[in-house]
């Protein structure tokens, strides 16, 4: 297997050890119910030099492990928030991720802009 370019990608292949939500401890770690714990960390990264269509279907098949994975907002936050610059991450690639992170960047500063506005109208 691969071995994942960033050292704190390495969650996705430690072994899983399934504990419900709802029983689990708070202190525990949220990869601790991550489904790409078992056996497809594989799907994740990319192999160096992979083909377009190759990578596209590995992401597919990635998203699709993701779409049923109990922590993929966590995952995806955790990846949004370190940032994580490679892989799938809850459900999004690297690509993705920085759209999004682009989207959230312009929306705090549209926020930042109307609260000034908004402050400036009430003390003028």
């Amino acid at each position: 297997m691969l071995q994942p370019p960033h050292s704190s990608l390495q969650v996705a292949a430690v072994p899983a050890q399934r504990v419900p939500a709802r029983d689990r401890d708070q202190d525990a770690p949220w990869h601790t119910e991550a489904v790409c714990r078992r056996d497809e960390a594989g799907l994740f990264f990319a192999p160096s030099k992979e083909p377009t269509a190759a990578r596209l279907s590995r992401e597919e098949a990635a998203k699709r492990v993701c779409a049923r994975c109990p922590v993929m907002v966590e995952c995806r936050e955790h990846a949004l928030l370190q940032p994580e610059p490679y892989g799938v991450w809850g459900g999004l690639t690297a690509a993705e991720r920085r759209v999004v992170l682009a989207r959230r960047r312009r929306r705090d500063l549209e926020l930042k802009k109307a609260s000034s506005a908004t402050a400036n109208r009430i003390a003028g």
